[in-house]
């Protein structure tokens, strides 16, 4: 799972884009529009995974969800998974032929303010069923509140840029997981 922050054109809005990987897969991406800079100020980006959804959340709203349709054959993600920041020059695909990165230009500085992670441990993930008990929080969140769905539906509405589930240019039908 991951958020990337795409190349910026002086004037134009951020794209955040999100994909998932599973089956040692990805190209499940999805772009929206962010509705403020993001190099303006701290904002909050967060990941909640449990056995029931995936949720993407930018300051807190619902941008993405992925829900767990494994009773149906499609993959979930199950691997243990690690946090990193990196850069990297995305520039013929990102930006639709835009500049490159300026290598000159660095040292690049990323800051992150009140960064924490909660997890199932690794050891705890072998086991079945054990990270799905009720003693860890983010289980209790089987599906959003009617609040985070509003919200999710207009960042959708308004925002949305590109989601791989409607590109027949890619597939002539929509992948399993987005019926």
């Amino acid at each position: 799972m991951d958020f990337e922050f795409l190349g910026n054109e002086p004037g134009k809005p951020y794209i955040l884009q999100t994909n998932i990987f599973t089956g040692d897969s990805g190209n499940r991406e999805q772009r929206i529009r962010l509705w403020f800079d993001p190099s303006a100020n701290f904002h909050y980006y967060g990941i909640l995974w449990n056995p029931y959804q995936i949720v993407f959340m930018v300051d807190e709203v619902p941008i993405r969800v992925f829900k767990n349709k494994r009773n149906i054959g499609i993959n979930y993600v199950t691997q243990p998974l690690q946090v990193q920041a990196t850069l990297w020059d995305g520039h013929q695909w990102a930006t639709q032929g835009g500049r490159p990165v300026n290598w000159g230009e660095s040292p690049f500085v990323a800051r992150f303010q009140g960064f924490g992670v909660a997890g199932c441990p690794s050891g705890d993930a072998a086991i079945p069923g054990v990270c799905s008990s009720p003693r860890y929080w983010w289980n209790k969140y089987k599906e959003l509140s009617l609040a985070q769905q509003r919200a999710y539906e207009n960042v959708r509405s308004k925002f949305l840029l590109y989601d791989y589930c409607n590109d027949r240019g890619r597939t002539p039908k929509p992948p399993p997981e987005c019926v």
